[in-house]
């Protein structure tokens, strides 16, 4: 599904967003920003969405269910299935810069 696309700037804020952006940094006044030292809650990846391609594919049955049974209810296991395939991926690219 398509997301709506944002409406258009306006000349007055494409104007300010302008000069922001030729303002110098030690111009900018961040006083009323409290500087980030935690990052505990931090979520990696939040806004990486990596592009999807359906497929047709034929996977042993008790995998399947190995994946299955460790998700609630059953939902999320291809999610599953793509991160175990994607640190399979990560693992054999260490090792061949290993060796």
């Amino acid at each position: 599904m398509k997301k709506a696309s944002s409406s258009r700037l306006t000349a007055k804020q494409r104007a300010e967003l302008e000069a922001l952006a030729a303002l110098p940094d030690d111009r900018i006044d961040t006083a009323d920003i409290p500087e980030v030292r935690d990052w505990s809650d931090a979520k990696r990846g939040l806004f990486y969405r990596p592009v999807k391609k359906q497929l047709t594919l034929r996977i042993d049955a008790d995998v399947i269910a190995w994946f299955k049974s460790r998700t609630p209810k059953g939902h999320g296991y291809q999610t599953q299935m793509n991160i175990a395939l994607r640190d399979h991926i990560k693992r054999q690219a260490r090792l061949r810069k290993a060796s």
